[in-house]
């Protein structure tokens, strides 16, 4: 199990959090400054309502100290933990206007990470026994890539491209601008590998298997199988193994995702596990 926040750099998950604070207004709580007396003290638990992994815990900490550096948060358990129906996660401890400015924006942060975590771990139990790992994709929340790649990893997934920058992948529509100026898929992976100063490996998304071939043939090192049906995945995949590994892509769910592991693809990335996924119910009890 991981730290919190041990793997995400911590002045970059400052900036998100005070960006989120500044959102809701934190500073203007008018309901608690009208209703709670200003120097009165509660505590507060954190209880798991579900089963699944635990993650951001360490972004829910740094929201209160954010809001008050005099909040006490305690915590029993660490990200990476798998939590069960009923679990108490962290007790805070202070200002009861304080823990209150900072509830909403705390539980959004460990809500949505848990989330993803737990989803990453649902797949990974589906394709037990299989050679495939999951993976994420860039199809992440806006400025908080960062923290659900974190998420991902948490749960036992791989991540994928963090940006533009850290991978070659030539997906379907650098194919079709190079195509429209008569470039064949062979010549556009081979321009790649001659321009190619960075040492990365050259991934290309293919959606059949003569593609795929013609890919394979120019020196591509990774296939990307996007959308591909489990018997067109299966072809692809027995045809040319040990010339490229492979990533499905595309249509993938819990139901069907055994099957496409069990093609012999290397990778399976899901943009749904950051872009569409359901978050992880806690509840802040305050007594």
């Amino acid at each position: 199990m991981k730290e919190p926040v041990e793997l995400i750099q911590m002045r970059e998950v400052q900036a998100i959090i005070r960006l989120a604070l500044a959102e809701d207004c934190y500073r203007r709580d008018i309901t608690s400054n009208l209703v709670i007396p200003r120097h009165l003290e509660s505590k507060a638990v954190l209880l798991s309502k579900d089963r699944g992994v635990l993650c951001g815990i360490g972004v829910f900490t740094e929201v209160f100290k954010q809001v008050d550096s005099n909040l006490e948060v305690d915590l029993c358990s660490i990200d990476g933990s798998d939590l069960k129906l009923g679990d108490k996660v962290a007790v805070i401890s202070g200002n009861t206007r304080s823990i209150l400015r900072a509830e909403r924006t705390a539980l959004n942060f460990v809500c949505h990470l848990s989330g993803i975590a737990s989803a990453v771990s649902a797949y990974i139990d589906c394709i037990k026994g299989t050679k495939a790992c999951i993976a994420d994709t860039r199809k992440t929340s806006a400025g908080q890539r960062l923290l659900e790649k974190y998420a991902i990893s948490c749960g036992g997934g791989k991540n994928h491209r963090f940006n533009l920058s850290d991978g070659i992948l030539i997906k379907d529509n650098h194919i079709a601008v190079l195509q429209n100026m008569g470039l064949s898929l062979r010549e556009i992976v081979m321009r790649a590998k001659k321009n190619n100063r960075s040492g990365l490996e050259i991934e290309v998304e293919v959606n059949s298997l003569a593609q795929a071939e013609e890919a394979v043939e120019a020196g591509a090192d990774i296939l990307l199988l996007d959308n591909m049906s489990v018997a067109e995945m299966r072809t692809t995949v027995s045809k040319l193994k040990g010339m490229a590994r492979f990533e499905a892509s595309g249509g993938i769910t819990l139901q069907n995702v055994r099957a496409v592991a069990q093609t012999g693809v290397d990778i399976i990335s899901i943009g749904a596990l950051t872009h569409s996924v359901q978050v992880f119910d806690f509840s802040l009890e305050m007594y």
